[in-house]
């Protein structure tokens, strides 16, 4: 008797803005490819309101046009499907926010994200999701309504397509690792959070992925959004005397996850992988 193959399993990770799918999960999403799964990525926006880090871009480039590129170039780094984007805006933060731009996600009604987001759920009829902890990592609004509107879609997807996807994860960061990167990095976004609030304790981890033997490729994914990572960046890789704090090697070595909806039983954690038991 031949045996039957198994069948190919795919994964959709839903965020806000280009570089959102890369430091927290870029990693997991290229190991899930490059084993064979089908890996696609729908960014509500294209990270209109995002600030210009790398003095050798143009300062009057395109930011919308620009992050685009950016993304489509990480996704084909991580060896995944080319991003779909759903349109929206990006509401900016602090100076750069966009309170009177009604396609910026800040004043987009929740249900019109979630609708769009289920009409990606339909077309590419992905087994798993993947998209923001329940805090948007550092609170960003347009993290928070993307959290919302995928988790909101992962349950009304049973109503509106044939072959809902079946388990829901978060990205998650361990309280302690939060707390490292405070310390590390105190100009960061990260810098004045409550750690035991904005991250998770180790029994709340569901999936921890091994990123190391990938770690060359998260970097290079993580480079390819140069507008963002540049030396005037938060996020920049190296501190300024040009040496990566020890606490930034962690996103290089694992990244975690947390199960927030599933449809049937989960195996007991910790999970070998997102199709772990599906």
């Amino acid at each position: 008797m031949t045996p039957t193959s198994s069948p190919q399993r795919t994964l959709l990770a839903i965020f806000a803005h280009p570089d959102d799918e890369v430091f927290g999960s870029g990693g997991a999403l290229a190991l899930a490819a490059a084993d064979g799964a089908r890996v696609h990525l729908v960014c509500a926006t294209r990270g209109e309101s995002g600030r210009i880090t790398d003095p050798s871009i143009d300062p009057d480039a395109d930011v919308g046009r620009l992050r685009e590129g950016e993304l489509r170039d990480a996704c084909d780094v991580l060896g995944i499907e080319p991003p779909v984007f759903l349109d929206f805006h990006d509401s900016g933060r602090k100076e750069r926010t966009r309170h009177d731009d009604p396609k910026a996600l800040m004043n987009v009604d929740v249900t019109e994200l979630e609708t769009a987001i289920l009409g990606a759920i339909g077309r590419i009829e992905p087994d798993v999701l993947l998209t923001f902890d329940p805090h948007g990592i550092y609170g960003h609004i347009d993290h928070l309504k993307v959290h919302r509107a995928a988790s909101a879609a992962f349950w009304s997807a049973g109503s509106v397509t044939d072959r809902p996807p079946r388990r829901l994860y978060y990205t998650a960061m361990r309280a302690s690792s939060m707390r490292a990167l405070q310390a590390a990095r105190p100009e960061s976004a990260l810098a004045q959070l409550d750690a035991g609030r904005y991250g998770v304790g180790d029994d709340a981890i569901a999936l921890e992925v091994d990123v190391r033997g990938v770690a060359d490729v998260k970097e290079r994914a993580i480079r390819a959004h140069r507008s963002q990572v540049g030396p005037a960046s938060n996020f920049r890789l190296e501190a300024e005397d040009g040496s990566r704090p020890p606490a930034w090697e962690s996103v290089f070595e694992s990244e975690t996850f947390t199960v927030g909806g599933t449809r049937g039983a989960v195996p007991q954690p910790p999970l070998s992988g997102f199709f772990d038991g599906l």
